[in-house]
């Protein structure tokens, strides 16, 4: 299948990028990696009037450290951020995370900003950045602004970009002292969208869970943090065999929908399988 015609621009700076947003309002596109719009618009459902390709404009794919946060660019390529030692060390539950979005191609190619402005419920970095309480830059025309991941996803493919806006950059608070990450994930097949995944951030001291962030991918129509079983992981150890009242409180937290690949009762239930697994993996 072909697209619908379109119009191609290629700007070599964010304020060209953003002025032709505007005058392309909501007809405009912003391609960076273009692994879900390009096979959107070959399937033509999408059809927009224009693309932008934002792959020249400089200064959007760096990795760099800043105070107590780490900055992704919006165009910094998956593969980047799996390889890259600045997210090893400052962010390993993005670096853990990065191997299971979809394949090497794929990941060669798709970007962070892309994955964060698509809003795909089911995908991994959206409940990452929620368990690490993260922060997205956007530029619009009333220039730039930060939302925390909290607010940010509205719901599938719905954020809270504003008309003209391009995401930037991500910022995350450096991973402390104490605290330990583990992403994990069940799927069909490697490289399918996860059925179910868990992107887990935790303060634990002596072996006691001080501080829980427990963000589920493929539950809802938003990554969701599970906070009564984060609540009721305070002040327990991580062992498997201490897990039983977080698991009863997580059946609590997630009322996930039901489709061809899976029931809402089997993803309640490896829910519950990737919380013990992931927990006993700290």
């Amino acid at each position: 299948m072909k697209p619908a015609p379109f119009a191609y621009h290629r700007p070599t700076s964010l304020d060209e990028a953003i002025a032709l947003l505007a005058r392309y309002g909501s007809d405009g596109r912003i391609l960076a990696g273009g692994q879900s719009l390009v096979p959107a618009l070959n399937m033509r459902l999408a059809t927009p009037t224009a693309l932008i390709d934002i792959n020249r404009v400089h200064g959007l794919d760096g990795i760099t450290v800043e105070g107590d946060a780490l900055v992704m660019g919006a165009l910094a390529r998956h593969d980047a951020l799996e390889h890259s030692a600045l997210v090893a060390r400052h962010a390993p539950l993005i670096a853990q995370a990065m191997p299971h979005v979809g394949h090497r191609a794929i990941r060669a190619r798709g970007t962070l900003g892309g994955s964060v402005a698509l809003a795909d419920p089911a995908a991994e970095l959206p409940a990452c950045l929620l368990a690490l309480d993260a922060v997205i830059r956007v530029t619009g025309p009333e220039g730039a602004r930060e939302v925390f991941a909290a607010r940010f996803f509205r719901g599938i493919y719905a954020t809270d970009l504003r008309e003209g806006e391009i995401v930037t950059a991500v910022a995350v608070p450096v991973t402390g002292a104490g605290w330990h990450s583990r992403f994990d994930e069940l799927a069909r097949r490697h490289g399918d969208y996860a059925l179910v995944g868990l992107a887990a951030h935790c303060r634990v001291d002596d072996g006691i869970v001080r501080e829980a962030r427990l963000a589920f991918c493929g539950v809802g129509s938003v990554p969701m943090r599970a906070a009564r079983a984060e609540a009721a992981l305070i002040g327990r150890s991580v062992e498997p065999e201490r897990l039983d009242e977080p698991a009863r409180a997580l059946a609590s937290d997630l009322d996930p929908p039901g489709d061809v690949h899976a029931s809402s009762a089997l993803r309640r239930h490896l829910a519950g399988v990737l919380l013990t697994r992931s927990l006993g993996a700290l």
